[in-house]
């Protein structure tokens, strides 16, 4: 198993992306943190794991507050006494709208998950690393992050963000045995943009379209390749992106 003895903890891992890499993490022998703003959906992805016979707890937190932030990565520490791997996976609060039209709430609360999240996320789980020997981190940025996006502007903001903090971290702390890289998933059938082409008809064929292999990815797809970037076996990978995107980025148009 990739993660055998490791623990690792999992950002918004109540749902989508999140869960599936909770759900991973634990088949792949790591005991799990299950973090999430909301209790109920973390339970249920706790309730998940342990009925498969993984091993794992849920917290409350909100990746925006430090204090949360803190909290998370002490009770992995007071319940494993070490934290190994790492799958910064919260986000939240995106509103669709114009440049122009954002309001400077929307914009603040998007930034605050999306990215101030990530970054306080780093604050307090590399020094948990740090006691150890080290670790692996995984950060989900996006392809929005990369080539922009529409009525996106605070969230392509923020993941372009979350890319360029990736790489500096990586930087920072390629010497002390911690490594850092980011993955940017591509259209992930999610309970969101399932929400999302309920409500806008035709949408979801659009987004298909844009995908080389013409359909949306699955969570555990992505979980799959965090996985294998937090496992030794990618021992010599840090501060790189890797795209999980179905072939957006070379999408044939043509054919």
């Amino acid at each position: 198993m990739l993660l055998e003895n490791k623990v690792g903890l999992v950002t918004g891992g109540g749902d989508g992306i999140g869960r599936a890499t909770s759900i991973a993490f634990a088949k792949d022998g790591a005991r799990v943190v299950i973090a999430d703003v909301r209790m109920d959906k973390a339970n249920e992805t706790l309730d998940l794991i342990t009925a498969a016979g993984g091993e794992a707890i849920a917290v409350n937190a909100d990746v925006s507050q430090a204090g949360d932030v803190k909290a998370m990565v002490e009770a992995a520490l007071d319940t494993w006494g070490t934290l190994d791997c790492v799958s910064n996976n919260a986000a939240g609060g995106v509103t669709f709208a114009m440049l122009t039209d954002m309001r400077e709430e929307d914009w603040d609360r998007i930034q605050s998950i999306c990215l101030r999240g990530v970054w306080l996320c780093l604050k307090y789980q590399i020094p948990a690393m740090l006691k150890t020997g080290g670790g692996a981190i995984v950060n989900i940025a996006s392809l929005s992050g990369v080539r922009g996006e529409a009525m996106q502007s605070p969230y392509s903001a923020a993941k372009g963000g979350v890319i360029a903090l990736t790489r500096t971290a990586a930087a920072e702390w390629a010497r002390d045995g911690i490594r850092i890289n980011a993955v940017n998933p591509g259209g992930i059938l999610t309970e969101g943009i399932r929400h999302y082409f309920a409500k806008v008809p035709g949408a979801q064929e659009k987004t298909e379209a844009v995908h080389a292999m013409r359909r949306l990815g699955k969570p555990e797809e992505v979980a799959d390749a965090v996985c294998y970037l937090v496992s030794d076996r990618a021992s010599f990978i840090t501060g790189t992106t890797l795209d999980v995107d179905g072939g957006i980025m070379v999408n044939p148009h043509t054919l």
